[in-house]
């Protein structure tokens, strides 16, 4: 949510962002906001004033009855009854308003940042720089479940028979595998200095409200029936969640902090072959960063969180890009983001594992997240997330990489200790 000052000074920068973000059925919103931001303000000034007069013939009340001036105390008091009357119905016309103005701002896009490309949508991202050489091996690199299945590591059909499409068994050998880069990421981050949570897995409407839009609300949360909770999309949620109503000095960031959780998504429409198995499902496991900082801290760190990614998967010798995302293709609270592709052999392209996302003050100001400062005032915080690995998407990455010509995957040093020692895990159909 961008400052509604922005729209009072300087309405034509939010409209040619709306353009850039090819929303032009928004450009409406920001004319909506000023009238009803000028309605609210005389009213509140209205407000302001009722109240002074009406504090001053109360004071007056007493010394007219004191002198015996009966009927015009009377009167006083007949005054000062119209205006809380005038009070009451404004301060009700002020929390309509003001619930309008919010509506409407929650949907205005953020401000993007100026290096932002414009373009329509994600076929108009561009290609930032690439890490490691992407290899197509001589041999046949068959569908991610293929391998799965040939070392006896998931059961689709019994995944289907109790809880539908979009969902999975992992056993064996794939699921150590599963754990062990989840535990390798963990301790990835930790390393790089940042504090280890297991956060919850639901959070109130309040919290879904202040960390993403409502159309992706819409298509990927699913609400607990009969209750305000949601079951969370992604750790980001409840970790920016957590300094909801939060006031914190400038000597306590920048808050850096790494979660794991379960992730529960909707996943809606129609997917190709590639995109079946485990790559889009309802539930997925993810270690995630997040940042709270100064705001002009969040440029550097956007650059190390999803350089963090980078050398994650380049650890484990995968081939990986970076791709920054356009216009178009930014969700409303961006400023600027980056989505981290990894090489699939298979398919002789680069798919997306990752994205790091900087969202300025905009959950900040939706959630009430603000730094101290005595001399200056206090000010909104910026947030920033970015993905460290989500498995079993990356395990189709990991496989197709480290796959050997006789079916058998190799498996990286940093790894091993998570596996027990095991160098490689061999087929067994």
């Amino acid at each position: 949510m961008i400052d509604i000052k922005l729209i009072r000074t300087n309405p034509d920068i939010v409209r040619e962002n709306i353009k850039k973000k090819f929303q032009d059925d928004k450009l409406v919103l920001v004319d909506e906001v000023i009238a009803l931001d000028t309605e609210f303000r005389d009213a509140k000034t209205r407000c302001d004033y009722l109240r002074s007069q009406r504090n001053s013939i109360s004071k007056q009340i007493g010394a007219l009855m004191g002198q015996g001036k009966k009927d015009e105390a009377e009167e006083a008091k007949k005054q000062v009854g119209a205006m809380a009357d005038e009070l009451a119905a404004l301060n009700v016309k002020v929390d309509e308003l003001e619930a309008q103005i919010r509506e409407r701002m929650l949907v205005i896009p953020n401000i993007i940042d100026d290096s932002v490309p414009i373009g329509k949508d994600d076929s108009e991202n561009v290609e930032v720089e690439r890490f490691g050489e992407p290899v197509v091996p001589e041999y046949e690199v068959p569908y991610h479940v293929d391998i799965m299945e040939s070392l006896d590591g998931i059961d689709l059909d019994s995944a289907r028979r109790v809880s539908g499409n979009g969902f999975y068994y992992l056993k064996g050998d794939i699921a150590r595998l599963h754990s062990a880069i989840l535990s390798y990421a963990r301790d990835f981050m930790i390393d790089r200095g940042f504090t280890y949570y297991v956060p919850p897995f639901m959070i109130r409407s309040s919290v879904v409200t202040g960390v993403m839009s409502f159309a992706e609300m819409e298509n990927m949360m699913y609400k607990i029936e009969g209750e305000d909770l949601y079951l969370i999309g992604t750790s980001e949620h409840s970790m920016i969640g957590k300094f909801i109503d939060s006031s914190l000095d400038e000597s306590e960031l920048p808050q850096t902090l790494t979660s794991y959780s379960p992730c529960f998504r909707k996943e809606v429409g129609a997917h190709g072959i590639e995109e079946r198995g485990v790559y889009r499902i309802h539930q997925f496991d993810k270690q995630e960063m997040v940042v709270v900082c100064k705001p002009e801290d969040s440029a550097d760190w956007f650059v190390k969180l999803y350089t963090n990614t980078v050398d994650f998967f380049r650890s484990l010798d995968i081939p990986v890009r970076t791709l920054e995302c356009c216009s178009g293709d930014l969700a409303d609270l961006k400023v600027k983001s980056i989505d981290v592709e990894a090489w699939s052999p298979r398919q002789q392209k680069y798919f997306e594992v990752g994205s790091c996302s900087n969202l300025g003050d905009a959950q900040a100001r939706r959630l009430g997240i603000r730094i101290r400062n005595k001399e200056t005032g206090n000010y909104f915080a910026h947030t920033l997330n970015n993905t460290v690995v989500a498995p079993p998407r990356m395990l189709i990455a990991f496989l197709e990489n480290n796959l050997r010509a006789d079916g058998s995957v190799a498996i990286p040093e940093p790894l091993r200790m998570y596996m027990g020692g095991k160098t490689e895990l061999v087929p067994n159909k």
